[in-house]
């Protein structure tokens, strides 16, 4: 084997190396609304090993998108972080998974629409506990677009 494409091959490996560094590091230091945006992973586990389940419950409830008549319903989510949930426009629309999770202080929420004009929507959620609002964006794939959306808690 020549002399150069084993430098070549080892260059590339460092090179790659580098920028794979260069991500753990950008995400390291991505502000909260990098984070946001990021697909919720699993939940953590606790100091007992069961999952992380805190916060989990303030995601209970209905909210209401605050640019139309969108309506996310969840019903209960689990210590693993599975949700049960339905979505509305106004008619069901029908929630294929919706998954949980804790990272630290942040409370992520993903929900997966598959539907008549809804083939693989996504909504990437956060919980503003100070607010009290889910706040993120919702990835229309019909039209491959996405928005930055906000839900307000309705009272009953």
């Amino acid at each position: 084997m020549p002399e150069h494409s084993v430098v070549t091959r080892a260059s590339r490996w460092v090179g790659g190396a580098l920028a794979a560094v260069s991500l753990i590091a950008g995400a390291a230091s991505c502000g909260p609304r990098d984070a946001r945006r990021a697909q919720p992973t699993p939940a953590a586990a606790g100091a007992d090993g069961a999952p992380a389940r805190a916060g989990f419950d303030k995601l209970v409830g209905r909210w209401l998108r605050t640019d139309g008549g969108y309506v996310l319903e969840i019903r209960a989510v689990s210590p693993e972080g599975r949700v049960e949930a339905s979505y509305l426009n106004p008619r069901p629309i029908n929630v294929a998974r919706a998954q949980a999770a804790r990272g630290g202080d942040l409370v992520t929420l993903l929900v997966e629409l598959r539907d008549v004009n809804y083939p693989g929507s996504t909504y990437n959620l956060w919980y503003d506990d100070g607010r009290d609002l889910l706040e993120g964006t919702y990835y229309q794939a019909a039209q491959q677009q996405t928005y930055d959306v906000v839900f307000e808690r309705q009272t009953r």
